[in-house]
């Protein structure tokens, strides 16, 4: 039970920055801005970045588009309330190269050290 407990805490803990890249990396790969729920069905098939919490893509999606990185606008929608959409700035775009390779330089580090390499 435990370890059950100290998992769920180290995934917590590993997401948070995770997430951030990953809607980054989402929302800049598109070919047309995205709106919320078309952003977290696209990482649902990434199964694990998200882990069914919807609710928290909002709250990240607000702080990229503070920093700069995304931009939005709202557009009526025919089958309900307006929908507010996404796209990367090219500042974004520049942070989003700039973070894969940290996440990429971290992960190799850690990959490293995981396989008995630090000796």
């Amino acid at each position: 039970m435990e370890d059950d407990l100290l998992l769920r805490k180290f995934q917590k803990e590993l997401s948070a920055g995770t997430v951030s890249l990953a809607l980054l990396a989402v929302v800049a790969d598109a070919e047309s801005p995205m709106y919320g729920y078309q952003i977290a069905k696209s990482l649902e098939q990434l199964d694990g970045v998200l882990s069914g919490k919807q609710s928290a893509l909002y709250p990240v999606l607000r702080n990229l588009e503070a920093a700069g990185l995304l931009e939005s606008f709202v557009e009526p929608s025919d089958s309900g309330p307006p929908r507010r959409y996404y796209r990367a700035t090219d500042l974004g775009h520049v942070t989003l190269t700039h973070w894969a390779e940290a996440w990429r330089a971290t992960r190799d580090s850690v990959d490293h050290v995981l396989k008995g390499n630090f000796k």
